[in-house]
């Protein structure tokens, strides 16, 4: 994954409940990812993650 693809990351959250974060990678380091979603930007600890993939665009909007 390169800053620019648009991503679906599976984290940990601090309760232990499991997440995800779908939107573009703005950044990635060997500390944290940075994803820029619909719930805005969120930085997700490196050892947080646990699952990470590319995924396509979204669909078209649909016309009625």
């Amino acid at each position: 994954m390169i800053p620019g693809d648009r991503v679906v990351v599976r984290y940990r959250l601090a309760d232990g409940r499991a997440t995800d974060a779908l939107g573009v990678l703005l950044s990635a380091d060997e500390t944290q990812l940075v994803v820029d979603g619909k719930r805005g930007v969120e930085t997700i600890p490196v050892g947080a993650v646990i699952a990470a993939k590319r995924v396509p665009p979204p669909p078209a909007p649909r016309r009625s």
